[in-house]
């Protein structure tokens, strides 16, 4: 058993029938890899049974604390079913990406059911219409709660279902599965009640770790050497109420095109380029709706800060900083480098004030008040009266350089999947594979009716950077200094000559008179 963070449980109460809470993918598999050159549904269910052993969050579910007096808690499921939680679909002819796109769109929409453990795969066949995957290729869309991972362990879930050669064997679990018994209402009850009476020094322990960050920021700030996007943020059609209805939609692009063009601006990381291209991409599409404001855009950026102990642990493990994305500059390489500045700023804002220390405090606000607000926002439509915090989330998720299999079948490429709430209506996911990286969004149907337009919009802003950028030459690297030692002139010194030992005077012997 173990019990949710203030943040994982955030994402529980921010979920509701418009707003579920989930992440995901869309991942294409080659079945021409595999020993009979095709896969059946049967041996993917066979697959991921045999290693339902190497993430916890497969056959866990949550249990609520009566009254939400505190967290919930992750418990084994008695009844876990492997086959509710992985379906099986077909796309009609000619199956093209649209036809998949508008697919994963309805499966995204559909919250998760929260009695169960919270994830899904539906394998999708009949991908015979898409430009760059081979023929008889099949589709599985993913659902994963936000509250039960981040996207740093979601990798650990994929790394779970995949594996680097064909064979995929993978050791057998030292023991046979069987549930820990699910606590008892009162049992969670008195957890409920030690857990509040250790909150005081919990509390006070946090404060001390963050007074030295909270006073660096503070400091910072008052001197003018940091600044924040509080009060910058403009209002625009991404920042309102959202539906029930989803579209999803990506672009794939050259990982080494876009290194090529993080090398023409010194300092410049990959993540600032792809945080420009979508700038652009937002610039276009407001602009063509005649909605583009004078203000730069910004954009909500995670950062992991889950430490190596913590790899394999359920939950989230993530901060935060916040980046203008440059929607107010025309020029592609002047956003890059206006981007890239304002990267910097924020990540200094970050570290002074302790990025980790700052997610710690979400654990002490109670659970009872928590869930109420997050209701209360929705209801009574706060997303539309207050302003709002970053006009959208841009995550990146890396991934390995290297092919990836499922029970055989090569993975081709995969595009990430987000959540959308209220105040919030797109997010892009990057995932980064084999030498490609994926942009991808998520939108609300009534914010972005046209998801094929703003998928182009995206295209053209990745040339129009990459055609700037090749008019920049690659800057010289550096070439620090190597100290040179001080030469010491050394003499060599004239041998001595040895001198004679002098002539010893002879000893006067005095002999008395008596002898």
């Amino acid at each position: 058993m173990e019990q949710l963070s203030g943040m994982d449980s955030a994402f529980l109460y921010l979920e509701t029938p418009r707003t579920p809470m989930h992440i995901g993918a869309i991942a294409i598999y080659d079945p021409s890899t595999a020993p009979n050159q095709f896969v059946r549904f049967k041996d993917i269910l066979n697959f991921i049974d045999s290693r339902m052993h190497l993430a916890k969050s497969f056959r866990r579910k949550l249990a609520n604390v009566p009254l939400s007096l505190d967290f919930p808690y992750w418990v084994d499921d008695a009844d876990f079913d492997l086959e509710y939680h992985v379906r099986h679909i077909a796309l009609p002819q000619p199956g093209d990406w649209r036809q998949l796109c508008i697919q994963a769109a309805r499966l995204h929409s559909r919250p998760l059911d929260l009695s169960k453990p919270l994830w899904e795969f539906t394998v999708i066949e009949g991908l015979n219409n898409i430009p760059g995957v081979p023929k008889g290729s099949y589709a599985i869309v993913s659902k994963i709660h936000h509250a039960a991972i981040d996207g740093v362990s979601g990798v650990d879930i994929a790394n779970a279902v995949h594996s680097l050669d064909p064979d995929g064997f993978v050791n057998p679990p030292e023991r046979a599965w069987v549930p820990e018994r699910t606590p008892t209402s009162i049992e969670l009850l008195a957890r409920a009640q030690l857990n509040t009476l250790a909150t005081p020094l919990r509390l006070a322990q946090t404060v001390i770790k963050s007074a030295p960050g909270i006073a660096k920021m503070v400091g910072g700030l008052a001197q003018g050497k940091l600044h924040t996007t509080i009060g910058r943020v403009p209002r625009t059609r991404f920042n309102g109420s959202v539906s029930t209805h989803r579209v999803v939609d990506g672009r794939d692009f050259s990982l080494a095109e876009i290194k090529d063009i993080r090398l023409r601006l010194p300092g410049a990381t990959v993540n600032d380029v792809i945080v420009a291209i979508v700038g652009g991409a937002m610039r276009k599409y407001l602009k063509g709706k005649s909605e583009l404001p004078r203000e730069s855009l910004v954009c909500m950026a995670p950062i992991s800060v889950r430490t190596q102990g913590e790899k394999n642990a359920l939950g989230n493990q993530v901060s935060a900083m916040t980046i203008p994305i440059g929607t107010h500059i025309a020029d592609p390489f002047g956003r890059l480098q206006f981007v890239h500045e304002e990267a910097q700023a924020s990540k200094a804002l970050t570290n002074a004030a302790g990025a980790r220390q700052m997610t710690e405090y979400a654990q002490f606000m109670p659970s009872t008040l928590s869930g109420l607000a997050a209701r209360l926002y929705v209801r009574l439509g706060l997303a539309n009266r207050i302003a709002p915090m970053f006009n959208t989330v841009i995550t990146n998720i890396p991934g390995p350089p290297v092919p990836l299999y499922m029970n055989g079948a090569r993975l081709v490429t995969q595009f990430g999947l987000g959540p959308v709430f209220e105040g919030m209506g797109i997010i892009h996911p990057v995932f980064s594979y084999c030498g490609r990286i994926t942009v991808a969004f998520t939108s609300d149907r009534s914010i972005i009716p046209d998801p094929e337009v703003y998928a182009e919009y995206l295209e053209e802003s990745f040339e129009e950077m990459k055609a700037a950028a090749q008019k920049r030459p690659i800057p010289a690297p550096k070439v620090e200094p190597v100290p040179v030692a001080p030469v010491v002139e050394v003499v060599a010194e004239a041998p001595k000559k040895k001198r004679r030992p002098a002539k010893r005077k002879p000893k006067l012997t005095v002999v008395s008179a008596a002898e």
